[in-house]
């Protein structure tokens, strides 16, 4: 068995771990990242978010030219369109090669040693590497766990054959003719959307009382109206059962049996940290529930073990992942560094989209020493020349009373996901409502309506 000494082991090269790689790369820390997946990047480059934005992308293509057929939109007519989704995801997966080939380069770039194989650990330090080349010992001062998450699988709609995951919605090789959507939180709601906009009959099994239950309803309700606009089945307060002969038994809200038909079945209830199958029950590092607990270093409870990204816990976003990477590789090098973000912002690439930072209005509700403040794309000229304006959007902040500091700021419209780095970068700087007032933001733009959001709840805006 060949044995290998470093510096820093990182177990998973999502976006968590290849970063962390980069950064120790760069810092001069000798590094070797293990990773069993086929190809760099973790769950969000190879089946997660790039994936998904990239059919989401062909989606409204598709939707667009449908709209140009009959009677035409925009004064644009056009042939009533077709798609051969096989060459999509075709299309798809040549995206994905070439940011994996982008990783690869900038991780040898770093000189940092990547092996293809499953680790498991036999203590804290100590992992073997199973590569099809034969096993590798390996031992290391210092380990970074970035195993990420998984998704949730029900016992009663396993996955295989027409029950799937995102990971194979996202490689099906034509249009399911009824596509039936179990989960409606943000996964499930990105697809499900994106198939009905490809042509699907979509229906939606989705246990609360309301879609996307971590946002308010304001920002969910124009999503929800998308949805009865495009004859998509809304079945709230369901619970779904088992499937069988094309068929899915659900219960509705009131109790009552039914069944719908389906070719596929998308389950999207969820997903978990991965911590079983690589030995993390050796390592001795204590747990904060289903996750790993790290502190404000994302340091975990075993001298020089850390751990980032999903295995963390909430929020499990690609971002975060990154951020923390970054954090312990400049620790491990002898950097003064904490992870204490002020806000990380999170985007729902639904229709329209959803965006939330900081602190919102279930989180203030009953407050009396807050203004809030919502400005409507429909009165932004920019919104409307590229019809998002019509679909109830608008930009709220929320700021304190008494020196208005930002706490807080959300939009729900067309392209508003581009908004969430302005978004999070003023409540990063600790900017006040004049900050954001006294910006000159570019006409026109969407980008508008942070600006008179911020004035109104100064009390005079321009454009309402």
């Amino acid at each position: 068995m060949q044995t290998l000494k470093t510096k820093v082991l990182i177990i998973g090269a999502g976006t968590g771990g290849y970063v962390a790689g980069i950064r120790c790369g760069q810092l001069g820390l000798d590094t070797i990242l293990v990773d069993a997946s086929p190809g760099l990047g973790g769950t969000c480059l190879n089946v997660g978010c790039i994936p998904s934005k990239a059919i989401i992308h062909a989606a409204g293509k598709y939707e667009t030219v449908a709209k140009a057929a009959g009677d035409g939109t925009l004064g644009i007519t056009a042939s009533t369109p077709a798609i051969d989704l096989s060459k999509t995801v075709e299309w798809k997966d040549g995206v994905v090669k070439k940011l994996n080939a982008g990783v690869a380069a900038l991780l040898k770039k770093a000189k940092v040693k990547v092996i293809k194989g499953w680790a498991e650990f036999s203590d804290a330090k100590t992992c073997t590497v199973k590569t099809d080349d034969g096993d590798i010992r390996i031992t290391a001062e210092h380990v970074i766990l970035a195993t990420g998450s998984e998704p949730v699988e029900l016992p009663f709609l396993p996955f295989g054959g027409d029950v799937i995951s995102s990971t194979e919605a996202l490689s099906l090789p034509e249009v399911p003719k009824k596509l039936v959507v179990v989960g409606g939180g943000y996964i499930g709601l990105e697809l499900g959307i994106a198939f009905r906009k490809l042509g699907a009959e979509v229906a939606i099994v989705e246990m609360a009382e309301r879609i996307l239950p971590l946002y308010d309803k304001a920002l969910t309700d124009p999503v929800a109206k998308w949805l009865e606009k495009h004859g998509v089945q809304l079945l709230l307060g369901a619970r779904a059962g088992g499937f069988g002969d094309g068929k899915l038994n659900v219960t509705d809200k009131d109790g009552n049996p039914m069944q719908l038909d389906a070719d596929k079945v998308l389950v999207t209830v969820g997903r978990r940290a991965r911590t079983q199958g690589w030995g993390l029950e050796n390592m001795g590092v204590a747990m904060n529930g289903p996750f790993v607990k790290i502190d404000n270093r994302c340091a975990t409870s075993m001298k020089n073990v850390w751990a980032i990204g999903d295995l963390t816990g909430e929020p499990m976003l690609a971002h975060k992942g990154s951020a923390q990477g970054e954090v312990v590789a400049e620790i491990i090098a002898g950097h003064d560094r904490v992870f204490d973000p002020t806000t990380i912002a999170a985007v729902c690439f639904t229709e329209p989209e959803i965006v939330s930072a900081g602190l919102g209005p279930d989180d203030v509700k009953g407050r009396d020493d807050v203004i809030q403040a919502v400005f409507p794309f429909a009165a932004i000229g920019r919104a409307l020349a590229i019809e998002a304006g019509e679909d109830g959007g608008f930009v709220r902040v929320i700021a304190s009373k008494s020196d208005h500091r930002l706490l807080g700021v959300q939009a729900v419209g067309q392209h508003v996901s581009e908004l969430s780095n302005s978004f999070a970068q003023m409540l990063e700087m600790g900017a006040v409502l004049e900050d954001v007032a006294g910006t000159i933001h570019v006409h026109p733009t969407l980008g508008e309506a942070f600006h008179e959001a911020s004035l109104r709840a100064l009390g005079h805006a321009i454009h309402i």
